[in-house]
């Protein structure tokens, strides 16, 4: 796929991983939408990408993901706004050592890592099957190697530990992934998760108080590969690690558990209105 005049979406587009995908895609010649919570910081940063790219036709959109309603306005806008979307790259994510709850009630790592993502992707569907062959990439962790699912403490409710409820979180987005990709068959979108790397972000530091790691450029190589390569035209339902295909964990290819978790996301995603 040439992203040259293609629309794609990269959500938490204001700094790090996701302002570095942002712009290697305009550089591509992309017409970028960024988003992100802050009005300021996006239109600071697409005043940034425009000076540097002498790209002009980048769209703002402002949403707190950790809002379901603001998500689902969000899709509204996009839809609005743009006739089509070619590639929706789920990049922004947070972490939490201590458990806070979003307005919905939830545990926010979970909320904005992957209950965004999964209402998101679903609203958009019919826009980006309208303008199919196009593409989700899915920014997921090498951390949900780690997670363990006890469905009773899914929302830290007995319990949290914030790598733990990261880690749940990016397992969520690789089986989200699997289940999608099963269901997309045959319309045209693809979708494929990653692991970007350790990337020295915010994020890394929230977490992990480390400052060593890659930098954000070189972490959205592989995100801007999966939206972009022409390698990748046919290829879904896969998960990849500098820029290659690799096996992610054995949690995670369990189908069952694929099923098991979409169930659960969709009554977590009580005002989702379009389902297929």
């Amino acid at each position: 796929m040439t992203v040259a005049g293609k629309r794609i979406l990269v959500t938490g587009s204001t700094d790090g991983i996701g302002k570095q995908t942002a712009l290697g895609l305009v550089r591509m010649g992309a017409n970028v939408l960024l988003h992100g919570r802050d009005k300021g910081r996006v239109l600071k940063v697409r005043d940034e990408i425009a000076q540097e790219t002498d790209n002009h036709q980048l769209d703002v959109f402002i949403a707190d993901l950790s809002s379901q309603k603001q998500v689902l306005n969000l899709a509204a806008e996009v839809a609005d706004r743009h006739e089509h979307l070619h590639v929706l790259v789920n990049n922004a994510g947070t972490y939490s050592t201590e458990r806070i709850l979003t307005e919905d009630g939830l545990e926010m790592t979970f909320s904005v890592n992957y209950l965004a993502p999964f209402l998101l992707t679903r609203q958009l569907l019919e826009l980006l099957k309208k303008s199919a062959p196009s593409r989700i990439v899915n920014v997921a962790s090498i951390a949900h190697w780690n997670a363990n699912v006890d469905w009773n403490n899914t929302q830290g409710e007995k319990y949290f530990d914030g790598f733990q409820a990261y880690a749940l979180s990016k397992l969520g987005v690789v089986l989200f992934t699997y289940e999608l990709a099963k269901r997309l068959k045959g319309t045209g979108v693809t979708v494929n998760c990653l692991h970007p790397g350790v990337v020295r972000t915010k994020l890394l530091r929230a977490g992990f108080g480390a400052t060593q790691g890659i930098t954000p450029e070189e972490g959205a190589r592989t995100s801007i590969y999966l939206a972009s390569s022409s390698d990748l035209e046919n290829v879904s339902g896969k998960y990849f690690e500098s820029g290659r295909q690799v096996r992610s964990s054995p949690l995670s290819n369990d189908n069952a558990l694929q099923e098991k978790f979409w169930k659960m996301s969709e009554k977590l995603v009580a005002s989702l209105k379009n389902s297929y």
